[in-house]
């Protein structure tokens, strides 16, 4: 008898452990444990985790995140949108085209530009659920459309691929400050006041802090994610975008309308990358042909790294964003450890490599497989 009770003990014990185990944001939890230990011991007198040297590198996380959020959930919807950089420039192009070359009100250029790139991703959508297409293959063609379409627009009104002016233009505008402004301001001039940050010495900004606000880009980085958390884990849409990428099948049996759901993840996934492109031509105030190169790969990188399957169903919004904090600390990081920049491609290559095998056994867990 008491045998038996020990063996009910470990098997209890074996099924937490396997319940820790197949958890989605244990990749990116182990992740980012280990590069904030490296860069702690490394780079941590070097000013990455003053307050400056914070604001860097969660601003290039945030960008990650943005469009990781998007990715993540089409993911575990069971598809891929390999246009995703090519719709951050296109949307760049739009509203400078829009607002600079055309002289429209910025708030008009930019809801156009949603308009028209989530129009796209709807119909990356519908081309997928009514051909039976990959998605592989359908936004594949996609991104040279639009990265056609970010070169050829321009050049043919411009007569060049990047267009400026964009701060200018929306001086004054309604709609831009969503995107491009600063919160917090009064906040981080009373912190630099009492020295909890510092401040600017010299020249015509002495006595303003070196960090004088959070960007937008940080804030809609933030919203969307615990919206897309919510989204998955709370709500009965939630469940049909894990039942859509587990089984389609069994999913269409049970009622759930899968290729609506489909259709719609294709839509929020542009919008987020419209989200993205924003902020950013906001930021640099102009936009240019070349914008998102290779963004679709580091956000589907992040994703993985978050513990989501390529094969669908399983993942975490949660998870995602770890695997792009993960990208902007160790972008950041190499910087102030002085290792050489390029190395980041090489970081980018491991750690994808490491997360499909360790997604791998996490999926033989969950299956039952060998």
């Amino acid at each position: 008898m008491s045998d038996a009770t020990h063996t009910d003990e470990r098997v209890r014990e074996m099924s937490k452990l396997r319940k820790a185990l197949i958890r989605p944001e244990l990749g990116g939890i182990v992740g980012a444990t280990a590069v904030f230990t490296f860069f702690l011991l490394f780079a941590g007198n070097s000013g990455m985790f003053n307050a400056q040297g914070v604001m860097n590198w969660t601003t290039v996380s945030a960008q990650f995140m943005i469009i990781a959020v998007g990715a993540c959930l089409l993911m575990i919807a069971g598809e891929f949108d390999l246009s995703v950089g090519s719709m951050i420039g296109f949307a760049g192009m739009m509203i400078a085209v829009f607002g600079v070359t055309l002289g429209w009100p910025m708030w008009i250029a930019i809801i156009i530009t949603f308009v028209i790139c989530v129009g796209f991703g709807a119909l990356n959508g519908y081309i997928v659920v009514r051909t039976g297409l990959p998605s592989f293959i359908v936004t594949l063609a996609t991104l040279f459309i639009l990265r056609g379409f970010t070169i050829f627009i321009p050049q043919t009104l411009e007569r060049k691929t990047i267009i400026g002016g964009i701060r200018e233009a929306a001086e004054g505008d309604f709609l831009a400050p969503l995107f491009g402004a600063k919160v917090g301001g009064p906040v981080f001039q009373w912190l630099g006041d009492i020295g909890v940050i510092d401040v600017f010495t010299r020249g015509n900004r002495a006595g303003e802090p070196v960090v004088d606000g959070i960007p937008m880009l940080i804030i809609w980085a933030i919203v969307l994610v615990v919206v897309g958390h919510i989204l998955l884990n709370r709500t009965r849409f939630g469940n049909w975008i894990f039942a859509a990428g587990g089984d389609a099948q069994a999913a269409r049996y049970a009622g759930v309308p899968v290729e609506r759901v489909k259709i719609l993840m294709f839509m929020f996934t542009a919008f987020c990358a419209t989200i993205f492109a924003v902020c950013q031509v906001m930021e640099f105030g102009s936009a240019g042909a070349d914008r998102g190169l290779l963004k679709e790969f580091e956000a589907i990188i992040a994703v993985v790294i978050g513990g989501a399957l390529l094969t669908g169903g399983y993942g975490s919004v949660i998870g995602a964003a770890l695997g792009a904090l993960i990208f902007g600390v160790v972008q950041q990081g190499l910087f102030f450890a002085n290792v050489e920049s390029s190395l980041f491609r090489v970081f980018l290559g491991v750690i994808l490599l490491l997360a499909v095998i360790l997604n791998t056994y996490i999926r033989r867990l969950i299956t039952g497989e060998r």
